[in-house]
């Protein structure tokens, strides 16, 4: 099997929260190591720099995801006195770059205040110390636990989210009605329900796609790890390799591969499909039953927010029942920022109640703040009731000394092209080789 180096930064950004992130690219013009982009308007006052993928929304901008994050920033702005500059990614300013590679490109060289991190780069950014510890801000006290899990690197708190993207299997429960079938919690009760579809002529039970499959395998191999009370302990055993992260994973590999094997999944079309634009259209006409999405998928028309069935969003099949699959982004600030006593602050107050709560309630997403809850629309409360409980998974965590979102979707599209679940376990154990040397 290939090494997964050359192609790890071409997935890594599917991590980030939200469907903004989906379409970028690396194309076009390609751009010198270190080079500004954007050159700032000399004006009175402090003008903190923010690097991110989307620029400031326009006025009657129709994308509530970003013009409530601006109104956040609106915030900032005006209690400090300061003016937060969007300094953007665009594919077609970078030739074969991704919105990683830039990242860690311009934080190296300082050359903005605040950057929005995938969770690959902001542990690679906190290992190397280019990141501040975020943990003495007032905000950072109303975080949910899972926020100082994921996002800790080497003791300090490195990233922030304004959400937290969770993970789901969306269900047609109109089907599952239908061929009087429960929702399922196990592995077991799962292939069940797609045996049951397939006798009754639903060829495909399940739409898949080359990004999320990794999400059943993560549910399976961390539902204990995660929710068993001993995750430091065991955290620190994969980190030491006293134990493989291999054997974890196993079980959700073996169980992909029956889903291949009994034509649950179309490893081929799964291969080539892109997330929601392969799979959606059938799992809206009523022909897929199942398919894999994030929690931001059911609130907008043009994913599955307004189907013509009753969808149910549950978690994955696990040990410990339905499990969500979170993945985290955060912002984290420069350690070496000319602006950081202001950088930190305009964090602050991003992330306060009342800016998150303004968030929330616009784009109807899980807050990171344990103080603001989400009226989520009713296909969700399955999942959203296991979050609430603190029952779920990490896809990716920056504690791991193996990076797990990227790396698991790139070794489960090796399963897709024919690998061999020994093949794919021998690839994690390499990674891991690589990570104690």
């Amino acid at each position: 099997m290939k090494s997964l180096m050359g192609r790890f930064h071409k997935v890594a950004i599917l991590s980030l929260t939200g469907i903004v992130f989906l379409s970028l690219s690396a194309c076009g013009k390609k751009y010198g190591m270190g080079e500004n982009l954007v050159v700032d308007k000399e004006e009175e006052g402090t003008r903190i720099n923010l690097f991110g993928p989307m620029e400031k929304s326009r006025p009657d901008a129709q994308n509530t995801s970003r013009t409530a994050f601006d109104r956040t920033i609106e915030m900032a702005e005006k209690e400090l006195d300061v003016t937060v500059e969007y300094r953007t990614y665009t594919a077609e300013n970078y030739q074969e770059k991704t919105y990683d590679d830039v990242t860690l490109d311009r934080a190296r060289h300082n050359m903005d205040d605040l950057y929005l991190l995938n969770p690959d780069t902001l542990r690679t950014l906190g290992e190397e110390g280019k990141l501040l510890d975020l943990s003495g801000l007032e905000s950072a006290r109303n975080l949910r636990d899972v926020i100082r899990v994921a996002n800790t690197v080497d003791g300090k708190l490195v990233a922030i989210p304004q959400e937290i993207v969770a993970y789901g299997l969306f269900v047609n429960k109109d089907l599952f009605d239908q061929y009087q079938l429960e929702l399922p919690n196990t592995p077991e009760e799962f292939l069940e329900c797609c045996r049951v579809f397939q006798e009754n002529g639903i060829d495909t039970p399940i739409g898949a796609n080359r990004w999320w499959l990794e999400t059943f395998v993560f549910a399976q191999a961390y539902a204990e790890l995660y929710n068993g009370g001993n995750t430091e302990a065991e955290i620190e055993a994969l980190n030491s390799g006293e134990k493989r992260y291999s054997d974890y994973m196993r079980p959700g590999f073996e169980f992909l591969q029956e889903l291949i094997d009994q034509g649950y999944i179309d490893a081929q079309e799964a291969y080539t499909y892109e997330a929601i634009e392969g799979e959606g259209p059938d799992f809206l006409a009523q022909k897929t039953p199942i398919v894999m999405a994030y929690w931001g998928a059911a609130n907008t028309e043009t994913a599955y927010g307004n189907p013509d069935f009753n969808m149910q969003v549950i978690g994955f099949p696990s040990s410990l029942g339905q499990m969500p699959v979170i993945s985290l982004s955060g912002y984290g600030v420069c350690a070496e920022s000319e602006n950081e006593e202001e950088a930190l602050a305009v964090l602050d107050i991003i992330l306060s109640d009342q800016a998150l709560r303004l968030y929330t309630e616009v784009n109807r997403v899980i807050s990171p703040s344990k103080n603001v809850e989400v009226e989520c629309v009713p296909a969700l409360k399955p999942l959203n009731d296991r979050v609430q409980e603190s029952i779920y998974v990490l896809g990716s965590n920056a504690s791991m000394n193996v990076e797990q979102w990227g790396n698991t979707c790139l070794i489960v599209r090796d399963l897709l092209n024919g690998a061999s679940v020994e093949a794919c376990m021998a690839e994690f154990d390499r990674l891991q080789e690589e990570s104690l040397e």
